[in-house]
């Protein structure tokens, strides 16, 4: 019996997120009394693998195959199943974002396990197993117990501390046979975003609604992105008029975030949009109607014109950096 958690890398690297869920998947096992494994698939760069074991991870088992590089779902989940089965593991945990999303449900339908998706704290109890997750676009709470022997958890982003514990995991690395015909992803081309932050990893996201009333108005906003390394975004009605681009539309339809702060400038909060962003640690929203549904999810709320406002912010945070 144990715990395992599947850690997708990145162009070889792990992300915050990785340590995220090793931490949680430790801690789960401790509280199971049993012990943490991880499990990475494809190349990873050197050294990357002795990290996860400062997170309370006791092994780490590294499959490598040429077919494995490229993610395919239907490969991976049929690998994670087989390492499932060999280590006799009765929790799995994965990342709540497209990955584990997509692996989650096979991953399930071959284990014969319940599933709970966007799990956002330690389970509630063992026996019987009940974990905790938001609903209704986190308007909600839900306590669910899953019955199965195995269990799988996705954990929402950013929502578990990263717990260090200086600890030696063993490596195991396994030239990993799989049939060549099941992988059917293929990569033709591949065009990488450089200078700047992604959105989905940015840990302080500085977005605009229609309230910025203009394209035109949007430097401010850019510049304390800047200022804080954080990320631009919008609402979906900003990225449909074309004043920003798709790729930075938040929100339901959009970009599903989880930063640790969250500025929503001249944004109402619409129902779509709150879904996509209420899994931020911290929301600052500003607004000039006092009764804009923003305000119900946001930790911090200015009533005033975002035109206005966001200069005096800019020109704040200068001169805080340059102190």
């Amino acid at each position: 019996m144990s715990v395992l958690t599947f850690v997708e890398n990145w162009d070889g690297k792990f992300k915050k997120l990785t340590f995220e869920l090793v931490s949680y998947a430790a801690k789960v096992a401790e509280m199971m009394n049993t012990t943490a494994v991880a499990l990475s698939i494809g190349k990873v760069e050197p050294g990357e693998l002795e990290k996860l074991g400062n997170y309370g991870v006791k092994k780490i088992i590294h499959i490598q195959n040429e077919e494995l590089i490229i993610l395919d779902n239907q490969a991976y989940t049929s690998v994670i199943a087989d390492v499932v089965t060999n280590i006799e593991a009765t929790v799995v945990v994965l990342a709540n974002n497209n990955t584990g999303k997509a692996i989650a449900p096979r991953l399930s339908v071959r284990l014969h396990a319940g599933v709970g998706s966007g799990v956002s704290k330690l389970p509630l109890s063992i026996d019987p197993f009940v974990v905790y997750k938001k609903v209704y676009s986190g308007r909600a709470f839900a306590d669910l117990t899953i019955k199965s022997p195995v269990r799988i958890i996705t954990l929402a982003q950013n929502s578990f501390e990263l717990i260090e514990t200086p600890n030696e995991a063993s490596v195991e690395t396994i030239a990993f046979q799989v049939d060549p015909g099941m992988v059917r992803t293929v990569v033709k081309d591949v065009q990488k975003q450089s200078g700047k932050i992604l959105l989905t990893d940015a840990e302080i996201v500085i977005s605009g609604g229609r309230g910025m009333k203009s394209p035109d108005n949007w430097g401010p906003l850019v510049e304390l992105a800047d200022l804080l390394g954080g990320a631009t975004a919008c609402s979906r009605p900003v990225s449909d008029e074309g004043w920003r681009p798709h790729e930075e539309h938040t929100g339901q339809t959009g970009k599903i975030i989880a930063p640790n702060l969250y500025f929503a400038f001249g944004i109402s909060g619409a129902t779509q949009h709150i879904a996509g962003v209420s899994a931020s640690k911290y929301i600052v929203a500003v607004n000039t109607d006092k009764d804009a549904p923003v305000f119900e999810t946001a930790q911090y709320g200015i009533i005033g014109d975002a035109g206005k406002i966001l200069p005096k912010l800019v020109e704040a945070v200068r001169e805080i950096k340059s102190k």
